[in-house]
């Protein structure tokens, strides 16, 4: 079983937050380590509601609103996610590595870093 260190960096590499997640098998689609990830920042949202939701993916509309923190579905999270890894919303690093396609399976005994990098679209792009 691994552990493995989930983390969010700007495009410098500076890191913004990270949390880790043991008990993950040695090797895993991209996918399913993807999915993981936002199960447990919805899981630990939802146990300490914030006015803000900080993870990976905005929540839709319908899951926010005005009054106050609301419980998303880690689920409809997961699926934002792929969708926005899809169109270039996030790049995947495992290590030094970048990750292309969900579909691939890491080795996560090789390097238990697995980044995330947040693209910001360019204005008038």
């Amino acid at each position: 079983m691994a552990t493995v260190t989930f983390r969010d960096e700007t495009a410098a590499g500076r890191p913004l937050a990270e949390f880790e997640l043991p008990g993950l098998p040695e090797s895993i689609p991209a996918r399913e380590l993807l999915r993981l990830r936002v199960r447990e920042e919805v899981a630990r949202h939802n146990a300490r509601p914030e006015a803000r939701f900080t993870g990976l993916v905005r929540p839709s509309a319908a899951e926010t609103e005005l009054n106050g923190p609301r419980r998303l579905d880690w689920e409809k999270q997961a699926d934002a996610a792929e969708r926005a890894f899809l169109r270039n919303g996030f790049v995947l690093l495992i290590g030094d590595r970048q990750i292309e396609d969900l579909a691939e399976v890491v080795d996560l005994t090789a390097d238990p870093v697995v980044s995330f990098i947040k693209l910001v679209p360019l204005v008038g792009g």
